[in-house]
């Protein structure tokens, strides 16, 4: 696989994760009048400075048919940012992976 293939991967990766459940969970969120963690964070922190931590990490759990379905983020979006020019690290639950339930993965990202 080339650069360009691995970065073009990458990319759609990156993009699968922003995601977070899906843009029809995203358009649910929406319609019941709530913002995704993603849009919490972009409001609360100076623009362009969010950097997020461990996006592409996945839960690990293999019962009730879980171990087909994998979505990056494992329903919390973390990193650091700033807030009026001061470094600040921030997490929001995302509720449209697993309606944003606690995990095993989630507590180490914490």
């Amino acid at each position: 696989m080339t650069t360009a293939e691995q970065y073009k991967k990458f990319e759609e990766l990156d993009k699968l994760a922003s995601q977070g459940g899906g843009v029809e969970r995203v358009e649910r969120q929406h319609a019941n009048g709530h913002m995704t963690a993603r849009e919490r964070i972009d409001m609360l922190l100076d623009k362009g400075t969010f950097n997020e931590m461990d996006k592409f990490v996945i839960h690990h759990c293999t019962d009730f048919g879980m171990d087909k379905n994998h979505i990056p983020g494992d329903g919390i979006v973390c990193g650091y940012g700033k807030i009026d020019g001061r470094l600040v690290y921030v997490y929001a639950y995302d509720f449209t992976v697993y309606g944003g339930t606690l995990r095993r993965q989630v507590h180490r990202r914490l």
